[in-house]
């Protein structure tokens, strides 16, 4: 993970263009994308689809013929979507197209226009302090026409057509932890459950940001009713814990399933209409049951929508915790269920079937016993393996195994078994 970010880090990206091309060509080395492509203007719920943009070289030369400014630097020097521009002005009318953080003077910000034809260059404010008086000359070296918005999509086939659907964006340029950290998890992610037996498919989107899911919703919409539990991937390698959004309905499955997981070492946060790409997808008209799973969201560390958001702030110790939180999730997603004990009346006889201890009176290591216990108490039907990992405080994983067990010797099944 840590080298393909830091193969993905260089690329331009943007809403459409090359950038995201070249992504998703590096991402499908590693799993099977399919590369989509929308025509512009593509009429997509109350949108439509942009021109395509596309950038090869920018620069803000001084009145000594030296550049202040240089694309090749850093690809956030130049406002993502600007038009092309090839002129000379007084540094009077170039301050009004520089764009800088007063408070961090040597970071240079990110900013877009994607839905307004202007221009405009981004550089620390020290550097723009430093900028003396005379005629500079200005290149943007860009095209804005016709051509495709281009997102990638993987669907791992389970054994029903149930659907848990893995989102995250891919529009951003060299922003490390926004969001190289959420291709980086998605893409390994993928890599690793399409090895494993699923009772759920498994839909993977890599998307530009807001227009990339409104165009996805709008070419799919006949097919929404499959997705059971969703969840939206950003922010996973920088600073803080865990912090899951709730879907809108705040009380999806995904929204337990997450919960419990991230337990007390997580922060829980209700849905709001306002972040990532999670208010697309629960919009009042689809209602999908999407959460996000980020760690510092949108914001809310200094770093964001900046330079400093560089390699240094996605250790890959962070991505691998990130990654097996999000497999624990989907896993509780995946092998929940609702179970009927077949020995209801008094407790049945384990230790004759080998699932007790033969030596009784210990009083520690009897977690898995006192799994089966509460899964043989509270499987009546009416209640899943999340319930009862939720009420006995034990974990998921060894309810599930605990319920594994008790089905072998006959004592367990499926409440749409009986």
């Amino acid at each position: 993970m840590q080298t393909l970010v830091e193969r993905l880090y260089p690329i331009c990206r943007s809403l459409t263009g090359d950038g995201v091309r070249e992504t998703l060509s590096i991402l499908g080395e590693h799993v099977p994308l399919e590369v989509r492509e929308v025509a512009t203007g593509t009429k997509v719920l109350d949108w439509t689809v942009p021109r395509e943009w596309n950038i090869r070289d920018a620069w803000i030369e001084g009145p000594d013929g030296k550049r202040v400014v240089d694309f090749r630097d850093s690809n956030l020097h130049v406002v993502g979507y600007s038009v092309p521009v090839r002129a000379r002005m007084p540094l009077s009318q170039l301050r009004e197209h520089l764009h800088t953080l007063p408070e961090r003077r040597d970071w240079i910000p990110y900013r877009t226009s994607y839905w307004s034809e202007t221009w405009g260059f981004c550089l620390p404010h020290a550097r723009l302090e430093a900028l003396e008086e005379g005629e500079y000359e200005v290149c943007i070296d860009a095209t804005l026409e016709d051509g495709h918005l281009t997102y990638g999509e993987l669907l791992l086939e389970g054994e029903s057509e149930s659907e848990i659907l893995i989102s995250t964006h891919v529009c951003h340029p060299s922003l490390a932890n926004d969001n190289l950290s959420g291709l980086a998890v998605a893409t390994f992610l993928a890599a690793r459950l399409a090895e494993r037996r699923r009772r759920h498919s498994l839909r993977f989107l890599f998307v530009p940001g807001i227009i990339g899911p409104i165009t996805w919703l709008a070419l799919n919409e006949r097919r929404l009713g499959r997705i059971r539990h969703g969840l939206v991937l950003a922010l996973l390698g920088g600073p803080g814990g865990f912090v899951y959004k709730r879907s809108r309905r705040g009380d999806a499955q995904v929204d337990r399933a997450s919960a419990h997981v991230l337990g007390t070492e997580g922060e829980l946060r209700d849905f709001e209409p306002w972040g990532y790409d999670e208010r697309q997808y629960c919009s009042p008209g689809f209602d999908l049951p999407m959460g996000r799973l980020t760690r510092a969201p949108h914001g809310e560390f200094p770093e964001y929508h900046t330079s400093a958001d560089d390699l240094s702030l996605v250790p890959p110790d962070r991505l691998v915790e990130a990654l097996f939180k999000v497999e624990e999730i989907l896993d509780v997603l995946d092998r929940d269920g609702a179970y009927v004990n077949q020995s209801p009346k008094g407790e049945p006889q384990l230790g004759r079937r080998g699932l007790f201890g033969s030596l009784g009176g210990a009083t520690t290591g009897r977690e898995r016993e006192r799994a089966m216990l509460w899964v043989l108490s509270l499987c009546d039907g009416s209640h899943t393996l999340l319930d009862v990992a939720e009420r006995s405080g034990l974990p998921f994983a060894d309810v599930r195994g605990a319920a594994d067990s008790l089905a072998e010797h006959g004592l367990l099944v499926e409440a749409g078994d009986r």
